[in-house]
């Protein structure tokens, strides 16, 4: 029997042991999202931009049967995730809700359909808690780009929580939700996953439905779950992925996903490749890491240091070509003429085109759909986007090679911790950086996930009080192997012993 007698014991339960306790009788469903609902509202780090407004008694008790429940409503009954608080990244349009991707030109937009990714997990029983901020249109690693204000890390105010999701990772990392939805274009569930001290996982491309999400770039954009442990982020994506007829690149997944069950590694073989884990990280990081490996290796794996990747220091060049070139197509449709902002009223229309864009977008987005028009632009297309993509076939290869000799690809998830607010944001070069470790595998479209795997005790890893700050630890896999990944990556989350309650406000 859970001990239900307030509302911090709610909080405490993990989100599959919280739907394993609905399922029972031991906690009725809507104290538990009353209980987060009321921390999201008093939420001090600016990780959501709605919170779902209180519902009168029996508020669920009018639902259709093979609907969805409203927002903050009672769940449908017996449903595998019986109401369990979902917390949604801004950029996914939810029916009725401001879905506005972090900017101003889509600020109090509310879709009339949601995003498939979300539809599944509330018609699997998850009511929606609220939506949470991210850096504009997914275009950042900080969290610093939203028109709503920076989001702050738990583990440290003054410094960023990691982007672009980071309201999601934020909100599960300070108890504000059990788990949250995110997006993955070069690493932004498995960035802030791991300056958050939580799980963060990017599925293979095409496993979940690009549907109702907004988009920045088509060809790696992916939606994923940041949750507390690896438990819950198998369960949330057991209710995310198949094939979705309204999203051409979705894939049939070709197995369900199953709950991880390994306390060992024996047989498995990680390759540890020197691209991805060596120049440029932080020494508080490369510690974690090898205490990691050496963990690994007490578990039966084995560690292989001669896998190459001889393209992935390339991967960074080419990402930065790509996803801009691909949003600046994408982001064309926010003219002022449809939907979201309208500038320049009596302005003939070229005007009102440029006043809603300059008045709509922030500096990042603005800097990127430049980068991007000029990648594609007559005379220079062969230059950059026909070289980038030739640079990401060779990185696919890469990759396909490694796993003939190994498993997993293992390296740390960011070149560093969190780092203070303001500290990048003059230098955008260094912010793309933090990129530099996740954005191959997004190249390559193969699942990856970050688990964290200690704190920094490093001078440069350390938050208030000498605390240190959260390290991720990031393994990545052949496509489709999320059950293989989700096992071994549980053995280590384990073995690590990470408390993921520990920044909890």
């Amino acid at each position: 029997m859970v001990d239900a007698t307030g509302p911090y014991e709610l909080i405490a339960l993990s989100a599959a042991a919280a739907a394993r306790a609905i399922a029972a009788g031991e906690i009725d469903p809507t104290e538990l999202i009353g209980a987060y609902r009321a921390r999201a509202m008093a939420d001090e780090l600016n990780c959501f931009t709605w919170v779902a407004p209180e519902r009168g008694p029996g508020s669920g008790g009018d639902i259709a049967a093979g609907s969805s429940p409203a927002p903050g409503e009672s769940p449908l009954p017996g449903t595998p995730l019986g109401g369990v608080p979902l917390a949604v990244k801004d950029l996914f349009c939810t029916a009725g809700v401001p879905s506005q991707s972090g900017s101003r030109i889509l600020e109090g937009y509310e879709p009339p359909y949601t995003a498939t990714a979300v539809a599944r997990l509330q018609g699997a029983g998850a009511t929606l808690l609220g939506k949470t901020n991210q850096d504009e249109f997914a275009m950042g690693s900080s969290n610093e780009n939203s028109a709503f204000g920076p989001v702050l890390n738990p583990w440290d105010r003054a410094r960023v929580p990691g982007g672009s999701s980071g309201g999601s990772a934020a909100a599960v990392a300070a108890g504000l939700a059990p788990w949250a939805v995110g997006t993955d274009t070069g690493g932004s569930i498995r960035q802030p996953a791991a300056m958050c001290g939580i799980v963060g996982l990017k599925p293979t491309y095409g496993a979940v439905s690009r549907y109702g999400m907004i988009a920045f770039a088509s060809s790696l954009d992916q939606a994923g779950p940041l949750t507390r442990n690896v438990t819950d982020a198998a369960l949330m994506l057991r209710h995310m992925i198949g094939r979705d007829e309204r999203d051409a690149t979705s894939l049939r997944f070709p197995e369900q996903i199953e709950l991880p069950r390994a306390d060992r590694l024996d047989g498995v073989r990680l390759g540890v490749p020197a691209e991805l884990s060596s120049e440029g990280i932080e020494t508080g990081v490369l510690e974690r890491f090898h205490s990691a490996l050496a963990l690994a290796q007490e578990l039966g794996a084995t560690i292989n240091t001669d896998v190459m990747l001889p393209h992935a220091p390339h991967g960074l060049a080419a990402y930065y070509v790509i996803a801009p070139a691909e949003a600046s197509s994408n982001l064309a449709r926010f003219d002022g003429v449809r939907y979201g902002l309208r500038a320049g009223d009596g302005q003939d229309l070229v005007g009102m085109y440029t006043r809603t864009r300059h008045d709509g977008f922030g500096p990042e987005v603005k800097r990127r759909i430049m980068l991007g028009t000029y990648a594609l632009s007559a005379g220079y297309y062969d230059a950059y986007y026909g070289r980038a993509q030739r640079v990401r076939t060779k990185i696919v290869e890469d990759f396909r090679a490694a796993f003939e000799e190994v498993d997993f690809i293992v390296s740390p998830t960011t070149p560093g911790v969190a780092f203070e607010l303001g500290e990048k944001t003059t230098d955008p070069w260094s912010m793309y950086l933090n990129d530099a470790l996740t954005v191959p595998m997004s190249l390559a479209g193969i699942p990856a996930i970050s688990i964290p795997c200690g704190l920094s005790g490093s001078s440069e890893g350390k938050g208030p009080v000498g605390r240190g700050l959260p390290v991720g630890l990031q393994i990545a896999g052949p496509a489709f192997s999320e059950n293989r990944l989700l096992d071994a990556a549980y053995a280590l989350e384990q073995a690590i012993g990470f408390d993921s309650t520990a920044a909890h406000v």
